[in-house]
């Protein structure tokens, strides 16, 4: 009598651990101050995150309020710097996927179906970048040196970590990187009066660094790099093709490098 024989599955080490594998459940964590201008539109785009943290810095307006009623978990927590403030709030997640974002930003319809897909088929590696695609003045810029602007923003904190105490903080991870498509959308400024009050927070910052790192400031700061700043977004970045937003991109690119170097020559202590 001829034995019955049954055709069984592939059996793989790879396939045993894909059904061991657990949901990927993902945390939002944002930092803010007075930011009751944007933090509805930030929280309304995460669906794809089983929890929102926002870990607040004193804001005096419905910031807190407007984030708590969308169903946000708020912390209050004093403001340690950027990077510091950002690891605090991955760490106060519950769950150790995150996704970091500002809350001037909010993911696009493409990006969020990136990610429940991601989520789906469980993340390949262990930190994501993702393209931003900014609005100034009312316009998307695709040149000036903003686009694609990618980011590491989600990420496995036990693998990852942000770095950068005064300005331009970033993720960084160790173990391979993957890359997503969709765009974080970057809500800047609406006024040139909105970007020269947040430039001059920001190259106070700059400037504090360049004095803590003991880096001498010449002419050469002064005059000739931010003559080079202004050629290189209008021109070699192609900031005109991004019409009269890009020429003010350029300009106030030009300023803030001015700025930087000019406040960090006067504010060092005399010599």
């Amino acid at each position: 009598m001829a034995r019955l024989r049954t055709k069984l599955p592939p059996f793989t080490l790879p396939h045993l651990f894909s059904t061991l594998k657990k949901p990927v459940k993902i945390s939002a964590a944002i930092i803010t101050l007075n930011e009751e201008r944007n933090i509805a539109r930030a929280i309304e785009s995460l669906r794809c995150c089983e929890e929102i943290v926002i870990v607040d810095s004193g804001s005096t307006d419905r910031t807190c309020d407007l984030a708590a009623n969308l169903g946000a978990r708020v912390i209050a927590h004093p403001f340690a710097g950027y990077a510091s403030q950002k690891n605090f709030a991955a760490s106060a997640c519950e769950n150790d996927w995150v996704l970091s974002i500002d809350a001037d930003e909010a993911l696009s319809e493409s990006l969020e179906a990136e990610i429940w897909q991601l989520k789906k088929t469980f993340p390949k590696y262990v930190g994501y970048t993702m393209p931003r695609l900014a609005q100034y003045l009312g316009r998307w810029i695709l040149h000036s040196g903003w686009h694609p602007d990618r980011k590491v923003r989600l990420f496995d904190r036990r693998h990852a970590q942000w770095h950068g105490e005064y300005v331009h903080e970033s993720v960084r991870v160790e173990g391979r990187v993957g890359h997503l498509e969709g765009n974080l959308l970057h809500f800047t400024c609406d006024s040139l009066s909105e970007h020269l009050r947040t430039m001059d927070r920001y190259t106070t910052l700059a400037a504090e660094q360049l004095i803590e790192f003991k880096r001498p400031i010449g002419y050469r700061h002064l005059v000739a790099d931010p003559l080079f700043t202004f050629f290189k977004t209008y021109i070699f970045q192609r900031g005109f093709l991004d019409g009269p937003e890009g020429l003010a991109i350029a300009y106030m690119a030009a300023h803030y490098t001015f700025l930087k170097y000019a406040k960090a020559r006067f504010m060092s202590p005399p010599k």
